[in-house]
């Protein structure tokens, strides 16, 4: 089936970009924040849909594939359910949004926070599949071994964005933590792993608490369904015994 969404968004945010830059051509700094807001949210689209186009019929064979699927898919999923449900919220007022520099910055801790809890939970269930193949499971500490050394590459590149907000080092730090909890054969082929993106969603979105009270329960579960069609990819791509034999020689 062709990908049509990612192209009708992109002719979407111009359109609507050119429509508010005519209504405030006489404030220019307003008019370059609209511009900045629907070029966040368009790469968000972009950027998935576009490596995914690319990868789509390749296995995961080793741990650079698998870490960027991790690193790509949390992205996707975390940028698409804040920006989603901040739209939901705010309906018309959306792009006045970005006009508030507290706002703002809101928004991109609230960005990377969200995107260190997809991480964590899409890390967990990963390592799950890549501890079981033919039903023959893989030693827990190479399981453990491989995980940790994606997870923390993952950290490497990403450093600490400028505006990712003070708490962001203290979730990848609780992100490695977790990863030295788990109990790999354990981990099961369903949605129980993806128990911090849901929780972080409500807890970062720059939406009022009273309202976040009200939509909690809705906003959780969109979370879990927008996982639904990450781990049918992940399951049906990854080749666990590939992964394990690409390692370096120790």
């Amino acid at each position: 089936m062709k990908l049509i969404f990612p192209h009708l968004f992109v002719w979407m945010s111009r359109i609507f970009y050119i429509v508010y830059l005519r209504e405030n051509c006489g404030n220019q700094a307003k008019s370059l924040k609209i511009l900045e807001a629907t070029r966040t949210i368009r790469g968000a689209f972009a950027d998935y849909f576009g490596k995914f186009r690319s990868r789509k019929q390749q296995e995961i064979s080793d741990s650079q594939a698998l870490g960027t699927f991790l690193e790509t898919r949390a992205s996707h999923v975390a940028q698409t359910a804040l920006y989603g449900y901040i739209r939901t919220r705010a309906g018309s007022r959306f792009p006045e949004l970005f006009e508030n520099d507290e706002f703002v910055t809101a928004i991109n801790i609230a960005k990377w926070q969200l995107w260190v809890s997809c991480l964590s939970d899409l890390t967990v269930y990963a390592g799950g599949l890549l501890s079981r193949q033919d039903d023959q499971e893989i030693d827990a500490s190479t399981t453990a071994t491989i995980i940790s050394e994606i997870a923390q590459n993952i950290l490497d590149r990403t450093q600490t964005p400028e505006d990712a907000g003070e708490e962001f080092s203290k979730s990848c730090a609780a992100y490695i933590s977790r990863l030295d909890t788990i109990q790999w054969d354990k981990v099961g082929d369903n949605e129980a792993a993806f128990t911090e993106s849901p929780d972080a969603l409500v807890y970062w979105a720059p939406i009022v608490d009273d309202l976040k009270a009200l939509d909690s329960e809705i906003v959780r579960n969109s979370v879990r369904f927008r996982w639904q069609e990450v781990r049918r990819d992940l399951r049906g791509i990854l080749d666990a015994r590939a992964v394990f034999e690409a390692r370096p020689s120790r």
